[in-house]
């Protein structure tokens, strides 16, 4: 069985333990980031949540939290345009022993900058695929899986563009991809559709966030397809709230598909798209609900437990799934 990748080097797919697949140690808007890199300063209009150097303390809060709730290893889908620094991720991992799996690809809903624009699939599949066999940022830290996502646009042109590039780097390193999606604007059968056409194994193919969704229907076609889903944003209460979120988890686990869902958070230890005070607002209008890292294990699980889930079925989620779609095994 492959190594898996991970921002402090590559581990035995049996040093993984349990895994939540989709949290975030840092967002940023990285264009602002580096254009203003004192932008957390900048008293008129700050943009950033915290002040600098509270990123990296926040995130290893975080880090910290799922350690202490048994949590060994986190997928980190930080890629282009979400503020991507695979030397920030070492840092705290080696601060506090949580294993953080990278990611190549790119976040967007449409937009390309001028160099994406002028360049087809197999040019940016080269960039993916750098990031995986050499290195992301001229670090020896190897990408472990390629990120793209669609979502209130639809599968636009551009968006295509980047989920055809990322199936050929999968085809070509054997990397799994994860496709951030929008059960609202049905994206999932297009993005699955095109992965298919370009050669992908669907069962190297995992689709975020379906979970915003209970419409069971919707899920069931999805899941006959042969790939992952995430019923990953748990707390985020403005796409779905949390107990439509466990009913149709169990729904699921109930009908036999517990072999093709991971359970996670989506959560960021900080994120700078709003300005102070926004996101303590989405709280108190009931937006956004233990948004955190440990959600998962201090929430999600003790109530899915008293549903009727079984302890092999939380280690198939956390354990075994992980270890399944990050290596193809």
């Amino acid at each position: 069985m492959a190594t898996i990748e991970t921002v402090t080097g590559p581990i035995d797919p049996t040093e993984l333990g349990t895994t939540l697949i989709h949290e975030h140690l840092l967002a940023r808007d990285e264009a602002v980031h580096a254009q203003w890199p004192d932008a957390g300063t900048i008293r008129e209009h700050p943009p950033h949540a915290v002040e600098p150097g509270g990123e990296y303390d926040e995130a290893v809060r975080a880090a910290e939290r799922a350690v202490g709730l048994g949590v060994r290893s986190i997928c980190d889908p930080t890629a282009m345009f979400l503020g991507r620094d695979v030397a920030f991720m070492r840092r705290v991992a080696e601060r506090t022993g949580l294993q953080v799996v990278p990611c190549t690809g790119i976040y967007s809903y449409d937009h390309l900058p001028s160099f994406l624009v002028s360049r087809d699939a197999d040019q940016i599949a080269d960039l993916f695929v750098a990031d995986i066999e050499r290195g992301v940022q001229g670090t020896e830290i190897k990408a472990a899986f390629v990120k793209c996502a669609a979502d209130e646009p639809g599968v636009t042109e551009n968006v295509e563009k980047i989920h055809r590039a990322a199936a050929r780097a999968s085809l070509r390193t054997g990397a799994p991809i994860m496709a951030h999606s929008r059960p609202a604007s049905l994206t999932a059968p297009r993005q699955i559709e095109i992965f298919v056409e370009e050669g992908v194994d669907p069962s190297r193919v995992q689709i975020a966030h379906t979970g915003d969704t209970d419409d069971l229907d919707y899920i069931e076609r999805v899941l006959e397809t042969g790939v992952f889903i995430g019923m990953d944003r748990y707390g985020l209460e403005l796409y779905l709230p949390f107990e439509n979120r466990n009913r149709t988890v169990l729904a699921l686990l109930e009908r036999g598909h517990t072999e093709r869902m991971f359970i996670s958070a989506d959560s960021c230890a900080t994120i700078d798209w709003f300005p102070p005070g926004v996101v303590e607002q989405m709280i108190a209008a009931g937006m956004a609900k233990d948004w955190h890292i440990g959600t998962v294990h201090e929430r999600v699980i003790p109530t899915l437990t008293e549903g009727g889930m079984s302890d092999d079925q939380l280690e198939t989620m956390l354990v075994r799934n992980p270890v399944a779609w990050l290596t193809g095994a």
